[in-house]
């Protein structure tokens, strides 16, 4: 399969691309290990992937709509 068929298949099963996928993954952990786990966001970031923690904070928002520390204080008093 070519890589331009595989990107057309995978977007059309994921509504994402494979980097895309990737870095949504990579977001989740990095929330799970910090809700579940009690890491520290720059612990978790680097723990996922990430070299600099202020482009995961970046991303981290952009994806879950709040800060690392402000989304995981929310979800955990909403449980």
């Amino acid at each position: 399969m070519s890589p331009s068929t595989f990107h057309h298949h995978f977007r059309a099963l994921t509504a994402m691309s494979p980097l895309q996928y990737q870095k949504w993954l990579r977001l989740n952990e990095a929330r799970r290990l910090m809700l579940i786990e009690y890491s520290d966001a720059a612990s978790a970031a680097l723990r996922v992937g990430y070299e600099s923690p202020s482009q995961f904070s970046r991303e981290y928002r952009r994806l879950f709509g709040a800060p690392p520390l402000r989304d995981i204080a929310n979800l955990r008093t909403s449980e």
